[in-house]
């Protein structure tokens, strides 16, 4: 659980924001009209594209009252091809993820986006992605099936457990890095915190998009030239204005 904070207005192109919300709150709303409100098990895909401005926040009772929030945010990189296109916003809503369980019921599966052994998720990708979010009971494991072009992670929201054939250890905040093959695997450990009743994990791979990457600050780009591009287009409005829309103000939504 993290403290209640947001972000003031600000800029983004050449990737995509994928904001995932397990427990709590969080509001967004960017300049090319996309927005809204998540919750528990919501997803915000937003693709930036050739740049829009966003900004995004938990709601003024929540901050007021002391609530808490659950989630994580990527940042999905575009392939060059892409990265100027016309931004995008997909809403997933919890109730529309692929819903899975393991033959033995130790783990139940939802698959946000991409594919899992040929159950689709409802994000759609510019390059093939997989994003699974799976909570594993106590003692139980699952080894998916993971195609062999894709590389492959798992990153620990809560809990601790291990990856692996050989079992290596993980907990809470980290991420393992899988190497080669055709299968992820993914083990709770049998005892688990008070606070935390099962091992949950999101697991993501793609196919490497392979192409030279320039990086900094709200732009991911090819080149230093394109950074450049982005930051001079941003400071002279290209990117976009702050819609003038009632509850929304320029340090985030108010009540």
């Amino acid at each position: 659980m993290r403290e209640l904070k947001g972000t003031p207005w600000h800029p983004h192109r050449g990737f995509e924001t994928v904001t995932y919300i397990i427990d709590g709150i969080f509001d967004h709303q960017d300049s090319n009209g996309g927005g809204g409100t998540i919750t528990n098990g919501d997803t915000q895909w937003m693709t930036a594209g050739s740049g829009l401005l966003h900004i995004e926040a938990p709601p003024e009772h929540l901050v007021v009252s002391g609530g808490l929030f659950h989630g994580l945010q990527l940042w999905v990189n575009l392939p060059a091809k892409d990265k100027m296109m016309a931004p995008r916003y997909q809403d997933i809503r919890g109730g529309t993820v692929q819903l899975l369980s393991t033959p033995d019921g130790g783990a139940l599966l939802r698959v946000i986006a991409g594919e899992l052994d040929g159950h689709a998720g409802p994000g759609i990708t510019h390059t093939p992605i997989t994003m699974v979010h799976a909570t594993i009971a106590p003692g139980a494991e699952v080894t998916l099936p993971w195609r062999e072009d894709f590389n492959g992670l798992a990153y620990v929201l809560a809990g601790k457990g291990s990856v692996g054939a050989e079992r290596r250890p993980i907990h809470m905040g980290q991420t393992a890095v899988f190497g080669a093959g055709s299968s992820l695997t993914v083990r709770a450990d049998e005892k688990q915190d008070a606070h935390t009743p099962d091992l949950e994990v999101v697991l993501l791979g793609g196919q490497p998009i392979r192409e030279p990457m320039a990086h900094y600050g709200p732009f991911v780009m090819n080149t230093k030239d394109e950074l450049m591009q982005a930051f001079e287009d941003f400071q002279k409005g290209r990117l976009g204005t702050v819609p003038a829309v009632h509850g929304m103000t320029a340090g985030g939504p108010q009540d």
